[in-house]
Order: C-alpha cells, then structure tokens, then sequence
C-alpha cells in the first residue's frame, strides 16, 4: 500500500504543473489587467505598479518566477489585497469552504446510501418508484433553485434554522442540505443499481442459504461489494462539492474561498486565479486518491494491479 499510494502522488506532479501551466497563460491571454478597472488611478501609478509586481516583464520570465515560487509553496501577492498573500487568504477561507464541503458529504452518503439499499430492497415496489423520483427529481435541481427553496421554507415560514451567516452550528444546517441532497440523488441512483446487480450473486445465495438475515446479507455481504461505483463517483463528487460551494457560499453569505474564486476572475488577478484553480485541482487530486485508496481496501486484488 505505501508504494501503491507513493505512485499516485508522484504522478499527481505532472499533473499539477500541466495544470499551473495552463492556467498562468489562459488567465494572461484574456484581454485587460488587474489594474484597468482603476479608473481613477494615473497612468503612471499604474506603470509603477506593474514594475512593483513583476508585470512588465516578458511573460517567459514571469512564467519562470511563477514555476520557481510554485517550487517554495508561495502563490504571490494579492494585488486587490496590498499587505496580503494569497497564501494568507485561500488558508483563512479554505477552512470554510472544506467544512461546509465535508458536512455537505456526510449529508449525501448519509442520505444517498441508506435511501438506494432501501430502494433496491424493495425493487419494483412502490417505496421504489418513489424514492427513484426523488432522486430523479434530485438530480435536476441545481443548489441555486434547492438553497432559496430551503430558506423559504425552513427559515422564513418555519423558523427553524438561521437564512444567513456561518455562526453557530445551525448556520451549517441549510448550506449543507443545499449542497448535499444534490450529489445524494445520484449517489442514491448508483447504490440502488449496484445492490440489483450483486443480490443475484453466489455468494449472496450462499449467504442466504446459511440462514444469515436478510439485514446481515445486504449490508454485510452485498453492500461492501456494491460500493465500489458510488465510492468511484464520491471522489470528483467531494470535490465538486468544495469548488463548486462558491454558489452556496454566496447565497448564505458564508464566508468562504467561492467569494475570491469569482472575483478573482472578475478583477483579472492572476495569482488569485492561479492559487484558487490550483488550491482547487489538489483537492480534486487528493480525493482520488483516497478513492483509490478505499477502492484497494475495498477490493484488495487492485494492490497488486
């Protein structure tokens, strides 16, 4: 195993610095700076500001320095943000964004699992059909129609949990279900498909024939073989959960990385765009590899692959 998970982070390098790559050019191909919004700033200043910040150099030599920064973890300065690094801000905020990311995951497994083996259970049952359109429904709505739904009806009407802020432990409660009951539509859908598959295997009629329960055969004997799919999707899954969280974070005014992730774009600020993509493509990297990881653990004969 430590070689195994040794082979998947070498080869994450590469990918990381094809990744850097493109997106130090792309973010410089687009037309303008991160100073042509000042209106009111004089030419000259914004002259000296170029100079200050490396700007005015060729771009093979900013591209150099860039790779060389990369090399000692420093991502630049932040250019809407004087006296701050972009190292200091995606740190303060990246925290959040993991966390609603994390709540928003345990919310998907926890609803998305239980609600397929429930569904594959009872296949063709009217239990069936109906949790199969809610998920169907699931998949459908995207987290900017879900969140206002939930602060309509849960915040407003009900009064039940906090609209807005990212307080106390109710505060986590609606972005979560916002972000989370999105991917446990899908994670429901695979968990159902995979339990039909494996219930007519052999060793389920073995276990069956042994006179284990029926609980203890689902859960026991099918769903560690069944889970190989849905831990395979959890893995992009969890990261889109943490990049694609900048929509949550601005309808319940979290304050999270979404925030800079899209300014930045906005404001053409290159070692924002470069450091939020990058912060972003490690988490993605990350979570495969632990997927990989749990699909070895799960599977053991992929060790040896």
């Amino acid at each position: 195993m430590p070689w195994f998970i040794a082979r998947r982070i070498a080869g994450m390098i590469p990918v990381m610095w094809v990744i850097a790559t493109a997106v130090f050019f792309l973010a410089r191909f687009v037309p303008g700076g991160p100073f042509d919004e000042e209106r009111s700033l004089p030419e000259t200043v914004r002259r000296q500001l170029n100079e200050h910040y490396g700007l005015d150099r060729p771009l093979v030599e900013q591209y150099g320095n860039y790779l060389l920064n990369l090399l000692h973890g420093d991502l630049g300065p932040s250019y809407k943000y004087p006296g701050w690094t972009v190292n200091e801000l995606i740190s303060e905020r990246a925290v959040v964004s993991i966390e609603l990311g994390l709540w928003a995951l345990l919310v998907a497994i926890a609803i998305g699992v239980p609600a397929g083996i429930v569904a594959a259970a009872r296949a063709n049952s009217l239990l069936d059909r109906a949790l199969t359109a809610l998920a169907t429904l699931g998949m459908c709505v995207p987290t900017f129609v879900l969140g206002p739904l939930l602060i309509l009806v849960f915040a407003l009407k009900l009064g039940w949990f906090p609209a807005l802020g990212w307080e106390s432990a109710g505060d986590r409660i609606l972005p979560s279900l916002s972000l989370g009951l999105v991917f446990a539509a899908p994670i429901a859908r695979l968990t159902r498909a995979s339990m039909l598959e494996v219930r007519g295997r052999d060793y389920m009629r073995t276990a069956h024939a042994k006179g284990l329960s029926e609980t203890r055969v689902w859960l026991v004997h099918g769903l560690r073989n069944a889970l190989a799919p849905v831990v395979t999707y959890l893995g992009p899954a969890a990261a889109g959960m943490i990049s694609g969280s900048f929509v949550v974070e601005s309808m319940f005014n979290i304050p999270g990385l979404g925030r800079f992730f899209v300014m930045s774009a906005f404001n053409r600020e290159y070692t924002m765009i470069c450091g939020t993509v990058l912060f972003y493509a490690a988490a993605l990297l990350l979570f495969n590899l632990a997927v990989e990881i749990a699909l070895a653990w799960l599977n053991p004969r992929l060790k040896l692959e």
